[in-house]
């Protein structure tokens, strides 16, 4: 499901407006109005590759169009360094064989241009606050992006000057979603292009709303022979559950002449939500080829969900597009899906032509956490033990890191199923799995073995408000279902991750993977009808409480934050992770960023929650913003050492893009903010590269 949380909810704003008043110290030890998620946005079991299969191949709606021809395969690692979809690639390394930019020279870095562009919002006024999380897309000779007000712009990429925009006239209403979001745009080119022919490239942009824009890449125009004069309607297939329109908050993944296009939706307000069908399109007439459908027929009208609100990934060598599909609805109360649900909470192959399920690997059986899949798998050629392996590394919010091959689904490092937690007894309905898949390497991103240490410095500052709220929280493992005892239940690592959307960066080189987690606690309590009708329910920007309208329980999540807004739990709050692919160990591991609060920049050694991924290089550098003191940064590959950095005018939530113009490496970042970090929003782009 796609949801996004947020500690910037009013009772830690009300906890802002009293920190207010304390004297300096006190600020000075403040850290963090925390990060709640981007989450969410969302027995023994089998590998489930069989079974999956069976189960979604029955549901293929449409036979393959006529029209659908894949253009020719692509390496896996482009030769040739290309930034021309959401993660680079659609291997989703986020890797650059650039190299002009490398670890020695990277101090050396300076902006040579910025754009505003005019489309923020920070909430206060008549529009919702904007969440900018685009990653720029370098194509065609040109830089093109998405804003949150669902303009397209294309730019120079050397000097940031306008060569055409384009605006979609969309509502600007949080139709589905607490804030106007965008993710960017996707681009297309024909492999046989018609000379003189407008719309031989593409640009794609989708709405809240649901409507899928298709531009001229040269001009801007609107392409006539797509869809409807060039706006598709994807809402018009939105006929079970309806309650919301299939929000186009990510791009398109286009993998040849195919169009995969998941969607975002409305979580904790209903127990019943749209299915989460995944819908090929053809990338030249709009035309609908083919559908994926996690769930049965029965369970796609009592429940709904599984969707794919994030990115995908795919091998064209293998005809293999990989689906990271999130848990079925509702989040946090599973009474009503008690059946086996094999796709739910998955990585999926399905066949590009076809969408027919290859293989399928469940990472949570009976998702009642809200842990999603949630990024895009990044697919690596890795070698382990003398053996060469085409591998896929799919990150978590539960700070696993799972490994397969990614040709048949199975185990690099062995996955073992292991039991967990029963349950209180208090919650109707609920038939809980009784094991759970945890990889054996890599080892977990964070502890979530045990329940977190009170930080002792937050607990002491609230005279013992922490200590109280731990010892009235159940917790026997990540996996201890939501109760309606006491608090509730502790949540760790967060629904939000954990890995968030950026996902995984890996340089084939030197066989490394990079990743951002964040280190966060919550709590979740169910509450009866009757409890929750009585409760004095607060809301804020995806946290507090929430109806699940249509099940028996109301739902309630918090951040794990003293009256101060700090939390209780010991940091490092998020951190930044190398991994020799070859072994699974891992290389290095440092805080990155800093947490900022009122002003004040916390400790370094303290780390900052992170939205937003890594991009890696040729010349051994990792650059990042994601933090939430709202810098960009580049660190060594090899060592971890910061080498770089520079302030933007708000978190640079989006995964960086590094491309080459006329002989000349730049990096882009979006410092567009995202109100689950802070209350800080921005309209910036900056691109930077080496003196001339």
């Amino acid at each position: 499901m796609s949801t996004f949380l947020s500690a910037t909810s009013t009772p830690f704003k009300s906890a802002t407006s009293r920190l207010a008043a304390v004297t300096t110290l006190t600020l000075c030890l403040t850290p963090l109005t925390l990060l709640a998620q981007e989450q969410s946005e969302e027995q023994e079991q089998p590998t489930a590759q069989e079974q999956s299969g069976e189960q979604a191949s029955a549901e293929q709606e449409n036979s393959p169009s006529d029209e659908s021809t894949s253009s020719a395969p692509i390496p896996l690692v482009p030769g040739n360094p290309i930034w021309d979809s959401f993660h680079g690639q659609l291997n989703a390394q986020k890797y650059s064989p650039l190299d002009q930019i490398n670890a020695d020279n990277v101090g050396e870095l300076e902006k040579v241009w910025e754009v505003h562009t005019g489309d923020v919002a920070d909430g206060s006024g008549d529009l919702p606050a904007t969440v900018w999380s685009a990653t720029p897309v370098f194509a065609n000779d040109t830089l093109y992006i998405g804003t949150p007000f669902y303009r397209i712009l294309a730019l120079d990429p050397a000097s940031g000057e306008e060569k055409w925009s384009f605006d979609t006239q969309s509502s600007l209403e949080a139709l589905t979603q607490p804030a106007l979001k965008n993710r960017g745009v996707a681009y297309w080119e024909a492999d046989d292009p018609e000379a003189g022919e407008p719309c031989q490239k593409i640009i794609y942009m989708g709405t809240m709303d649901a409507q899928l824009f298709a531009v001229d890449a040269n001009s801007g125009e609107q392409c006539a022979e797509f869809a409807d004069n060039g706006v598709l309607d994807v809402n018009q297939w939105n006929d079970t559950n309806d309650r919301w329109p299939l929000s186009l908050l990510q791009p398109p993944t286009v993998v040849g002449d195919h169009l995969i296009l998941g969607w975002a939706g409305m979580d904790w307000a209903y127990e019943q939500a749209p299915p989460g069908t995944v819908y090929s399109i053809n990338a030249r007439t709009g035309e609908r080829e083919w559908t994926f459908q996690a769930l049965s027929d029965e369970m796609r009208e009592q429940s709904g969900t599984a969707n794919v609100w994030t990115h995908m990934s795919a091998d064209e060598e293998l005809g293999l597009v990989y689906l990271p599909v999130s848990s079925p609805s509702p989040n946090y109360w599973g009474g009503n899906r008690t059946e086996d649900v094999p796709l739910g909470t998955s990585t999926t192959a399905v066949d590009i032509e076809t969408g027919e399920v290859v293989w399928s690997r469940q990472w949570v059986h009976h998702d009642i956490w809200d842990y999603d899949t949630v990024a895009a798998p990044t697919l690596m050629d890795i070698t382990v033990d003398g053996e060469e392996i085409p591998a896929l590394l799919q990150a978590t919010k539960m700070g696993f890191l799972f490994v397969v091959n990614r040709e048949t689904g199975e185990d690099v490092w062995p996955i073992e199923e292991r039991s967990v937690p029963e349950g209180d007894g208090t919650v109707e309905g609920e038939v809980y799995a009784q094991t759970q898949p945890f990889p054996t390497k890599p080892e977990p991103l964070l502890d979530q073995s045990e329940k977190p240490e009170v930080w002792a410095l937050a607990d002491a500052m609230s005279f013992g408000e922490c200590s109280a709220l731990w010892n009235d929280l159940t917790y026997e493992g990540m996996y201890t279902p939501p109760t309606t005892q006491g608090e509730g239940t502790l949540g760790y690592p967060i629904s939000a991750g954990g890995v968030q959307w950026g996902g995984v960066a890996f340089d084939p080189e030197s066989q490394t993977a990079v990743v951002n987690t964040s280190h966060i606690v919550q709590y979740i309590k169910l509450y009866n009808r009757e409890d929750y009708e009585a409760a004095n329910r607060t809301s804020g920007n995806e946290s507090g409480f929430a109806p699940q309208e249509g099940a028996p329980y109301g739902m309630r999540l918090e951040i794990a934050l003293n009256r101060f807004g700090m939390p209780c739990w010991e940091p490092p709050f998020g951190e930044l992770v190398a991994l020799d692919m070859t072994t699974g160990d891992v290389k290095w591991r440092r805080p990155v960023g800093a947490s900022q609060q009122y002003g004040f920049f916390m400790p370094e050694s303290w780390g900052s929650p992170t939205i937003g991924g890594p991009a890696v290089t040729a010349g051994n550098v990792i650059f990042i913003g994601a933090s939430m003191d709202a810098k960009v940064r580049a660190y060594s590959l090899e060592t971890g050492e910061e080498l770089w950095s520079d302030q933007t005018e708000a978190p640079s939530v989006s995964n960086p893009a590094v491309y080459e113009y006329n002989g000349r490496q730049y990096v882009a970042f979006v410092a567009g903010g995202n109100t689950i970090l802070k209350d800080q929003v921005g309209d910036q782009i900056t691109v930077y590269a080496l003196p001339q």
